[in-house]
């Protein structure tokens, strides 16, 4: 019977509800025909098509440094990479497949550069690993939902034996745990229909990957997709239970609870335009404005936010992501500790922004300037210590104006006559209580 492990747990999420923000990175063949990461399937591409992909593979620009240097400039604290997606291409050199990056053109282990390049920032390792094999013969094909020939009848599945290839990603998972070090996240990817849970034979994998990385941190979808929440939210985890829920493309409206309303741990995984791996014709990019407001959003809901970036055939991240990273790293290195271990403030959100908070600190993130005093809604006049811009540490005085004389148990802050807020995308503001 298993036994859920609360003072283990909290040990080995503590770094991670700190860190708030990781990047996810998308990356394989998919990059080459550049249409993302699905394109086998939504195409229905035969796997002699396919191969085409594996032959031309050569990424002459990777290089996992820059990737690195680029999420720490950003202030991300962590980094996932897809050692293998799921067409069954493997960035890494596995004993049990052909189908891997050594055997390329480039005819380099990348996963072993880039958990390299990550710990030599500074920042934590994490790897993506998918439960689905689209290249591999005794994964279902006809029929399944999502497998490129789930229209072809002739690709039946009569003569594939389904516990061979569970043997066969058990072994996998087996190699990226003991060859590249203590990884920090380990990232699975994704349970659907009758393939969920023990289908997978999760209970013996994951006792296997905690005996092999007992700190890892592992998502919920071995029981999940990116909707549902898992059996840790539902208050009877499982030994394959997921460490957090892992909402996808969204930002849960009210954080999320399990079923005796308690916070648990969350991270919401986001691309920057709206394709994981690289697509050409894909320009819609999200504003870094709009980036910052939503990794603050995600904190203030008692999240994390990794977002996503999906590097080209030639191993570069699109210049528009990079430009992204950039402008958000500049916002970071003013106001991260209105992010770095900080979670839900206990109070109503304001009109004007979001709120963060971290012990006796309650940040007050300003979108828009108020007509008059700011209002710091939840906070009374004499439970503050201090008020400081946290970019400049500069003191705001508490306002004393008679305009808000009707509104005796709110404190409102004097942010002074200019009515143009300091920083545009966000202006955070340090209400120090007192202990």
């Amino acid at each position: 019977m298993y036994k859920f492990d609360r003072e283990a747990y909290d040990r080995r999420m503590e770094w991670y509800r700190d860190a708030r923000f990781g990047m996810f990175i998308h990356w394989g063949l998919y990059a080459i025909p550049a249409r993302g990461e699905w394109v086998r399937s939504i195409e229905q591409i035969p796997k002699e098509d396919y191969m085409k992909y594996f032959e031309e593979f050569n990424p002459v620009d990777f290089d996992p440094r820059k990737w690195a240097k680029a999420a720490k400039e950003a202030g991300m604290k962590y980094m996932v990479l897809t050692a293998k997606h799921h067409d069954g291409f493997c960035l890494f050199d596995s004993q049990y497949t052909d189908f891997k990056s050594t055997n390329t053109k480039c005819g380099r282990d990348l996963v072993a550069e880039y958990v390299d390049a990550v710990r030599a920032e500074g920042l934590k390792v994490g790897l993506y690993f998918s439960l689905l094999d689209w290249f591999h013969d005794d994964f279902p094909h006809y029929g399944d939902r999502n497998h490129p020939m789930r229209n072809n009848p002739a690709y039946k599945n009569d003569d594939r034996d389904f516990d061979r290839y569970l043997t066969y990603m058990h072994n996998q998972v087996r190699e990226i745990c003991t060859n590249y070090g203590k990884l920090d996240v380990l990232w699975f990817d994704f349970s659907y229909d009758t393939l969920r849970g023990e289908a997978w034979k999760a209970t013996e994998l994951i006792k296997m990957v905690r005996k092999l990385q007992p700190d890892v941190i592992i998502d919920n979808r071995l029981e999940v997709s990116g909707e549902g929440y898992g059996s840790l939210a539902a208050g009877n985890p499982t030994p394959y239970h997921g460490d957090f829920v892992s909402p996808e493309q969204m930002i849960p409206p009210n954080g999320i609870q399990d079923v005796n309303g308690n916070d648990i741990a969350w991270e919401s995984c986001v691309t920057m335009n709206n394709h994981w791996g690289y697509c050409a014709n894909d320009h819609f990019f999200k504003p870094a404005p709009m980036l910052i407001k939503k990794l603050v959003e995600c904190v203030s809901k008692g999240g994390n936010l990794l977002l996503n970036v999906g590097p080209d055939a030639r191993g570069n991240i699109p210049e528009e992501s990079i430009e992204r990273l950039a402008e958000i790293g500049k916002w970071m290195k003013k106001n991260g500790e209105s992010i770095y271990g900080c979670g839900k403030a206990g109070i109503e959100k304001p009109d004007f922004g979001r709120v963060t908070r971290h012990g006796n600190h309650l940040y007050f993130h300003v979108y828009e300037n108020t007509v008059g005093p700011l209002p710091l809604p939840g906070v009374k006049k004499e439970e503050i210590q201090a008020i400081r811009y946290v970019a400049t540490g500069a003191e705001i005085p508490v306002s004393t104006s008679w305009v808000h004389s009707d509104y005796p148990t709110m404190a409102f802050a004097d942010l002074g006559e200019d009515p143009v807020l300091p920083d545009g995308v966000d202006t955070v503001i340090d209400v120090i209580l007192k202990k």
